[in-house]
């Protein structure tokens, strides 16, 4: 009995071992490939735990989130000779889970070390020996990073699909301490340039901004001074209006004066010359002889003067005169 007991005992020790062994865990955010005897199995596993049969068969965890992978340290040789060195480049990506057993199938768990690292050294080589140190370091940097994903995803979509390079990054490369000094030097007396350039722009500025204060105060001299002539027009045009409106009003006035005055004198003409009879005329007649007629009388004057008198009233008057000097 002691023998049974010991051999359930280590029967259960033995598969305890076992499923300890082959017991695995995979982790959110990456997938689960199986070799077994060196070959790679079709069947693939996602987060959580999992079972395989252990000593023979081996799993590896391939992230399928986005990842960043970084080559240090990438060699490369201009078109006029220079050795310049990439002290790190940074490649984003990330795998579709979809695509995980193909891209692993033919190019292994390290994909990315055939897919991307390798690439990164090939076509920085392939700009650099195109192009030289001046285009490389200062004239083409800023379009090294874009130029590179490009290339990297245009070979990955030719080779396998499931993987993209979302982004990468390209640190200043390091070149000849002597050609470093250079370039300092060469972008010192850019900066200078760039500041006294700055500083004309500023006095121009200023002096622009001088100049349009000026046209527009003179602009504005020149409305108020239109302005003040318009009023002036306006008010000369309204005491114009004014005066010619106090014109025809005494001309309208004068008119109805002398309008009145002449309508009055042919009243009076008319009036006369109902009057002029031959009666009236003899009754004045005899009143300005008894009115305007005056005699003079004394020893020293021969003749008899008479005032405003007519010849057909001159012997009455005479007749008068003798009867007056006969008493």
């Amino acid at each position: 009995m002691s023998g049974v007991a010991a051999v359930v005992v280590l029967t259960c020790a033995v598969g305890s071992v076992m499923v300890a062994i082959s017991l695995h865990k995979i982790d959110e955010g990456h997938a689960g490939v199986y070799y077994r005897g060196g070959a790679l199995l079709d069947s693939t596993s996602g987060p959580g735990f999992h079972l395989m049969i252990p000593f023979i068969t081996t799993v590896y965890s391939v992230q399928t989130t986005l990842q960043t992978d970084e080559v240090k340290n990438v060699p490369c040789g201009t078109s006029g000779g220079v050795m310049i060195y990439f002290d790190r480049v940074e490649v984003v990506n990330i795998l579709d889970p979809d695509y995980v057993h193909q891209i692993v199938k033919k190019f292994t768990a390290d994909y990315d070390k055939t897919l991307i690292f390798n690439k990164v050294h090939h076509e920085l080589n392939q700009f650099c020996s195109s192009h030289s140190l001046q285009e490389v370091y200062i004239e083409l940097f800023d379009q090294i990073d874009e130029n590179l994903k490009k290339a990297l995803q245009a070979d990955i979509d030719h080779m396998s699909k499931g993987l993209s390079v979302q982004a990468v990054r390209v640190t200043k490369p390091k070149i000849p301490e002597s050609i470093r000094k250079n370039y300092e030097l060469m972008e010192a007396e850019k900066t200078k340039l760039m500041i006294a350039t700055q500083k004309q722009k500023v006095i121009e500025k200023e002096a622009e901004t001088e100049r349009r204060k000026a046209v527009i105060e003179a602009e504005k001299q020149a409305e108020v001074s239109h302005i003040q002539y318009e009023q002036k027009i306006m008010e000369k045009e309204s005491q114009k209006k004014i005066s010619e409106i106090g014109d025809a009003t005494d001309l309208a006035r004068v008119k109805m004066q002398a309008d009145g005055r002449l309508y009055a004198a042919q009243l009076e003409a008319e009036s006369n010359k109902l009057k002029l009879t031959p009666e009236y005329l003899e009754m004045l007649r005899y009143q300005a002889l008894t009115t305007n007629t005056k005699l003079y009388f004394g020893p020293d004057i021969p003749k008899l003067f008479m005032k405003e008198t007519t010849d057909a009233a001159m012997p009455t008057v005479a007749a008068a005169t003798n009867e007056q000097e006969g008493q």
